[in-house]
C-alpha cells in the first residue's frame, strides 16, 4: 500500500533536516550544487596546474623568486587593460565562457611547448608566470558570478558552503598530480586541467539562468535578467579608477595588500625550505601536492559546517580579524621555533584559514557594491592590487634575508603586519554591515 502524502505545504523530514545543517533553503538547493560544481571544476583544474606551477618556480632558483614576482605583476597590468575592454562589450553572464575559454587555448599551448622541450628554463618561468596571473582571475570572476546572483543575506548563509567545492577541488586537484604526474607527465596534466575549466564556465553560465529564474524583489542587489544579459560599458580602466575614488574599494585593496605581505612571507620560507630538504624536482611537486591536500581537508570542513553561520550570526568583520590574529602569533611562534615543522603548521593554518574564512568574508564585502565594481573593481583588486603586493613584499623578504645576521627579522615584521592586517577586516567588517542596512529591501 502506498504512504500517504505529505499535507500541502509540508516539507519531508529529510529535506528539513538537511536544509538546517547546511543552512540552505529549497529553492537555494540548485544554485548551490551549480556553485559547487562551478568552483569544484576550477579549483581541481587549477591545483592540477599548482604543484606543476611551484616546482617551475623552484626549478629557476629560490633567489630568483622575487624576479618572477615581478614578471607576474607585469603581465598582470598588462592583461588588466584586454580584460577590461572584454568586459565592457560581452555581456555578464558570457564574460565568465570568453576569459575561461582564452584560458584553456593557452595551457594547450604550454602544454605542447613543454611535451617538446620539456627542460626549457623559460617555458618554465613563462607557465609560472601565465599560471600566477590566470588563477587570480579565474578565482574572481567565479566569486563575481556568484556576487552578482547573490544577495548580501543569501552570501551569509551559503558563500562558505559553496567555498567548499572550492576546497574540494583543491583537495582533488594535488591528488590527481600526485598520482598523475609520473605518466602523463606535466604536459598530460595541463592538457586535463584545461578540460575541467571549460567545464567550470558552463557551470557558470546555469547559475545566471538560475536568478533568471528566481528573480529578487526590485531594489534587493542583485540585477535583473535583461541587466546581465548587457555589457557593463565604460572604459577598460574603469575599475582602477572606481578603487582610488571609493574608500569602501580603498579599504579592500589595503587588506588585500597586507594579505599578501603574510602571504609572501611564509611563501618564500616555503620555497627555502622545500629546496633545501627535497632537492628531486618530482618530490618536490609530490611534497606541494601533500600539503594541499591537508590544507583543503581542514578548509572543507570548516566551510560547510562553521564559516556561514559565523558570517550569519556574527557578522562579515569576524572572518576578517580571526586569521590575521592567529597568524601574527604563528610568525612569533616562527621567529622562536625556525623550524620544518613549525612552518608547516603555521603555512597550513594560515592558507586553511584563508580558504575557509578571509575568502568568504572577503567575497561577502562585494555583495553591497554595484554591478560595474563586483567585475571590474574586484578584478583589479584581485589582480594587479594582489600581485603588486605580492611584487613589493617579496623584494622586501629578499631584502631581509640579504641581512643574513638575523634571520628572525622577518617574522617579527611579519607579525606586525598581521596585526594592522586584523585592524583593517575589522573596519571593512563595520563598513559591510552599514552598506548592507543602507541597500536592503524594506521588511
Amino acid at each position: 500500500m502506498a504512504s500517504a502524502p505529505s499535507p500541502a505545504g509540508r516539507t519531508p523530514a529529510p529535506l528539513r533536516w538537511l536544509s538546517a545543517l547546511f543552512n540552505v533553503q529549497s529553492h537555494e538547493a540548485p544554485a548551490v550544487a551549480a556553485g559547487l560544481a562551478m568552483f569544484f571544476l576550477l579549483f581541481t583544474g587549477y591545483f592540477m596546474l599548482r604543484p606543476v606551477r611551484e616546482t617551475m618556480g623552484v626549478t629557476g632558483g629560490v633567489d630568483n623568486l622575487q624576479w618572477l614576482f615581478t614578471g607576474t605583476f607585469v603581465a598582470t597590468l598588462a592583461v588588466l587593460p584586454v580584460f577590461g575592454w572584454l568586459a565592457s562589450k560581452v555581456s555578464r553572464r558570457r564574460l565568465v565562457p570568453w576569459v575561461f575559454g582564452l584560458v584553456v587555448l593557452s595551457l594547450l599551448g604550454f602544454a605542447a611547448g613543454m611535451a617538446l622541450r620539456p627542460d626549457n628554463l623559460w617555458i618554465a618561468r613563462g607557465f609560472y608566470i601565465w599560471v600566477s596571473v590566470i588563477n587570480l582571475l579565474m578565482i574572481s570572476l567565479a566569486w563575481s558570478v556568484l556576487a552578482d546572483v547573490l544577495v548580501s543575506s543569501e552570501a551569509k548563509r551559503l558563500f562558505a558552503l559553496i567555498a567548499g567545492g572550492a576546497s574540494l577541488g583543491g583537495l582533488t586537484g594535488p591528488v590527481l598530480t600526485t598520482a598523475l604526474v609520473g605518466p602523463i607527465g606535466h604536459g598530460g596534466l595541463m592538457g586535463l586541467s584545461a578540460l575541467l575549466i571549460g567545464a567550470s564556465a558552463a557551470a557558470a553560465i546555469w547559475l545566471h539562468r538560475w536568478r533568471d529564474r528566481h528573480p529578487l524583489p526590485a531594489g534587493a542587489g542583485a540585477g535583473d535578467e535583461g541587466q546581465r544579459r548587457r555589457a557593463l560599458g565604460g572604459n577598460p580602466f574603469a575599475g582602477a579608477t572606481a578603487v582610488f575614488h571609493s574608500r569602501y574599494l580603498f579599504g579592500i585593496a589595503l587588506f588585500v595588500v597586507l594579505l599578501t605581505s603574510v602571504t609572501t612571507f611564509l611563501y618564500f620560507e616555503q620555497a627555502r625550505m622545500v629546496a633545501e630538504h627535497f632537492p628531486d624536482r618530482s618530490r618536490q611537486t609530490q611534497v606541494f601536492g601533500l600539503i594541499d591536500t591537508v590544507v583543503q581537508t581542514l578548509a572543507i570542513l570548516t566551510q560547510v559546517f562553521i564559516t556561514g553561520r559565523i558570517a550569519q550570526k556574527l557578522g562579515v568583520g569576524v572572518l576578517l580579524v580571526a586569521v590575521p590574529l592567529v597568524m601574527a602569533a604563528g610568525f612569533l611562534w616562527l621567529a622562536l621555533a625556525p623550524v620544518f615543522a613549525v612552518f608547516v603548521v603555521v603555512m597550513v593554518v594560515r592558507r586553511a584559514g584563508e580558504y575557509a574564512l578571509v575568502r568568504p568574508g572577503r567575497e561577502m564585502l562585494y555583495t553591497v557594491v554595484p554591478a560595474e565594481q563586483k567585475y571590474k573593481a574586484k578584478n583589479f583588486i584581485d589582480t594587479v592590487v594582489y600581485r603588486g603586493g605580492d611584487a613589493l613584499s617579496g623584494w622586501v623578504k629578499r631584502g631581509l634575508d640579504l641581512l643574513g645576521e638575523h634571520p628572525a627579522l622577518a617574522m617579527f615584521i611579519g607579525a606586525g603586519i598581521a596585526l594592522v592586517w586584523a585592524g583593517s577586516g575589522a573596519a571593512l567588517g563595520r563598513a559591510q554591515r552599514r552598506r548592507e542596512a543602507a541597500t536592503a529591501p524594506p521588511g
